[in-house]
C-alpha cells in the first residue's frame, strides 16, 4: 500500500504535535477509525483520530497543551479534544476546516446488561493496552484498521533512557511504518462490504443504534453488508424501539442524526435499505400504506403510491434534476420532502367503486401529508442538526413544501395573481426554491400513459419567473416595493390594520403587471 498522498498530509504543521508525543520513552502512535478507512478507499476526510499507546494521561494532557487547546472528554474514556495553534490547510472541500483531532489511549468497553443502550457500557482506558485490542472493541471491520505513525529522521528514546523533553529536528518527517488488522477489515474494504467485528448479534445487542449506524456507512461509502452481520442487524432492528424506566433505549435524537443522515448521503439506496432492514415498519409505518395504494393509471404507470415514492427519490440525484437544482439535491428538506410529499394519499384516497367518484382520487392529501410528515419529523427527532449544519431541517420548511408542493400543477400560473405568484416563488420568508425543487422531483417520478413524465407545468411556471425577472431589469428577485404601510396611512389618513396590508397587496399588484414603475405612480392611484 502506497502512503505517500497521506505521509504529505502529515507533514502540515499542524501534526508537530504528533513528532514531540513520538519522543518520549514508549510511545506508539497510531491514525485509527475514519481517516484510515478513507484513505484506503480515496475519499477525502476530515477526521483525523489518534490512538497513543505507553503514556499515561496526565503527561499526554500536558505535552497537547504545549501545542494547542485540550479538552479531556472523561477521565475513563481517555479521550481528548485537541485543537492545534499551528493552522492547518489539509481540509475537505466541503467543509471550512477539519474537526478537532481526537487523541485518545486505548481502551476497552463492554455493555453491562446488553440492553443496546449506549449509557449501559463500562469504559476504560488504558495506555499499556495492545491496540489490536482497542481496534477489536469497534463496530464494524473497516473501522477496525490502524496505521502506526513513526518519525523518520529524529531519535527515538532506547528503553533504559530517560524520557526526552525537546522537540525533534527540522527534518523529523511523520511516516506510516505498520498496518494493523486484527478483524480483516482491510479485505471488507476490497469486498465493499459491511461486516460487524466479532459475533454479530453481540456487536449489536451492545449498542441498537450501530444497526443505523452501519446503514448509514452503507450510504455513505456504497457498500453491501455481509450475509451474517444483515441477518443480526435485521432480527435486532425492532429494539431500537425500546424503552427502559419511560425512557427510550436509544435516544430519538441518535435515530434523527442517522437517519438525515442515510436519506442525504444517498436517498434511493436509503429508501431501499429502510424496505430490506424493516425500518419503515418500525421507525415510519405511515409511508407502508402506500405499498398497494393505487393511483390513476393515465397519470401514474409507474405504480402505487410507494413506488412513485421511490422513483421520486431516484429523480434526486438524475440530470434533469441536478441540472435545475443542482444546489439541492443534497438538501435535506428537500429529500424528506420528497420522500414525505403523498404520504397523505393513502388516508384520502376516493375511488369508484367505493365513493362513487369520476376516478381515483386524493383530495387535500398535500394538507393530510403535512400534517403527517411534521408528526413523523417531531417523533423522530429529524430537526436535531443545528442551522449551520448541511442535515439541518426546520420542520416548518418540510410541513410547508409538502402541503404546497401542487401549487404549480393545480394553481394556473397565467391566472395567477402577481402578487400570489411572488409569494410562492419568490419569497425571501419562505423556502420558495425548495417548493420548486419537490414539484420537479414529484413530476419528473409521474410517468404517464405516453411512458414520460410531463414537466410542462414547472417549466411554465419558470417561464413565468424569467418575466418577471426581465420586467425587474435583470435583477434575481423582483423589485422592493415602492412605498411603504407608513406612506399608505398618510396618504389615504387610515389607522394601521388589515386595510393598510390590502391596499399593499393591490399596489403590488399593479407594481409587479408594470403599470406602477415610480413612488409618484403608486401614489397618484392611491388618490384614485
Amino acid at each position: 500500500m502506497n502512503y505517500t498522498r497521506l505521509e504529505k498530509q502529515l507533514q502540515d504543521p499542524a501534526f508537530d504535535f504528533l513528532k514531540r508525543i513520538l519522543q518520549a520513552r514508549g510511545a506508539e502512535i497510531f491514525l485509527v477509525g475514519g481517516a484510515v478507512r478513507d484513505f484506503i478507499l480515496e475519499r477525502e476526510t476530515k477526521d483525523y483520530d489518534f490512538v497513543v499507546r505507553g503514556i499515561p494521561a496526565p503527561e499526554l494532557e500536558l505535552l497537547l497543551k504545549k501545542f494547542g487547546a485540550v479538552n479531556l472528554v472523561g477521565k475513563t474514556f481517555g479521550v481528548f479534544k485537541f485543537v492545534p495553534k499551528k493552522r492547518y490547510k489539509i481540509q475537505d472541500t466541503r467543509y471550512k476546516s477539519l474537526e478537532p483531532f481526537d487523541i485518545a489511549l486505548p481502551r476497552t468497553e463492554h455493555s453491562l446488561s446488553m440492553a443496546g443502550g449506549y449509557k449501559d457500557f463500562a469504559v476504560q482506558s488504558d495506555h499499556k493496552l495492545f491496540i489490536e485490542d482497542d481496534l477489536k472493541r469497534r463496530d464494524f471491520t473497516v473501522n477496525a484498521i490502524a496505521l502506526k505513525v513513526s518519525a523518520k529522521g529524529g531519535s527515538q528514546p532506547k528503553a533504559d533512557e530517560p524520557r526526552v523533553h525537546a522537540s525533534g529536528g527540522k527534518n523529523e518527517k511523520l511516516i506510516i511504518d505498520e498496518v494493523v488488522d486484527p478483524s480483516g477489515g482491510l479485505n471488507d474494504l476490497k469486498l465493499r462490504s459491511l461486516r460487524a467485528v466479532g459475533e454479530p448479534e453481540q456487536r449489536f445487542k451492545e449498542d441498537y443504534s450501530r444497526i443505523l449506524r452501519g446503514l448509514r456507512f452503507a450510504c455513505q461509502l456504497d457498500f453491501g453488508v455481509e450475509a451474517e452481520t444483515k441477518n443480526a442487524m435485521k432480527k435486532l432492528a425492532t429494539h431500537l424501539n425500546d424503552q427502559k424506566n419511560d425512557e427510550w433505549i436509544v435516544p430519538r435524537e441518535t435515530i434523527g442524526r442517522e437517519v438525515v443522515k442515510m436519506f442525504v448521503l444517498d436517498p434511493l439506496k436509503a429508501f431501499g435499505l429502510f424496505e430490506d432492514f424493516n425500518l419503515f415498519e418500525i421507525l415510519m409505518p405511515e409511508i407502508l400504506k402506500g405499498v398497494g395504494c393505487p393511483q390513476p393509471p393515465n397519470w401514474h404507470t409507474e405504480g402505487d403510491v410507494f413506488e412513485h415514492t421511490r422513483l421520486a427519490m431516484k429523480i434526486l440525484r438524475e440530470k434533469d434534476f441536478l441540472k435545475e437544482f443542482p444546489d439541492l439535491s443534497h438538501d435535506a428538506e428537500v429529500i424528506f420532502g420528497t420522500l414525505l410529499h403523498d404520504i397523505g394519499k393513502p388516508y384520502t384516497i376516493q375511488t369508484p367503486a367505493k365513493d362513487g367518484t369520476d376516478r381515483i382520487r386524493f383530495n387535500n392529501h398535500e394538507a393530510v401529508g403535512a400534517k403527517i410528515a411534521r408528526e413523523i419529523a417531531e417523533r423522530l427527532k429529524l430537526s436535531v442538526y443545528p442551522k449551520e449544519s448541511p442535515y439541518h431541517i426546520d420542520i416548518g420548511n418540510l410541513s410547508w413544501i409538502i402541503e404546497k408542493h401542487l401549487i404549480p400543477v393545480k394553481e394556473k400560473a397565467d391566472e395567477m395573481k402577481k402578487t400570489t405568484f411572488e409569494k410562492y416563488f419568490f419569497s425571501e420568508r419562505l423556502p420558495s426554491q425548495k417548493l420548486l425543487a419537490l414539484s420537479l422531483a414529484d413530476e419528473l417520478s409521474t410517468i404517464h400513459e405516453s411512458g414520460s413524465a410531463d414537466t410542462s407545468n414547472y417549466y411554465h411556471i419558470k417561464e413565468k419567473m424569467d418575466e418577471m425577472l426581465k420586467a425587474a431589469k435583470g435583477q434575481i428577485k423582483p423589485p422592493k416595493p415602492i412605498i411603504s404601510g407608513v406612506d399608505v396611512m398618510k396618504a389615504l389618513s387610515i389607522p394601521a390594520g388589515p386595510k393598510v396590508g390590502e391596499v399593499l397587496e393591490l399596489l403590488r399588484e399593479e407594481q409587479l403587471s408594470g403599470k406602477i414603475k415610480t413612488r409618484e405612480q403608486a401614489l397618484e392611484f392611491l388618490k384614485k
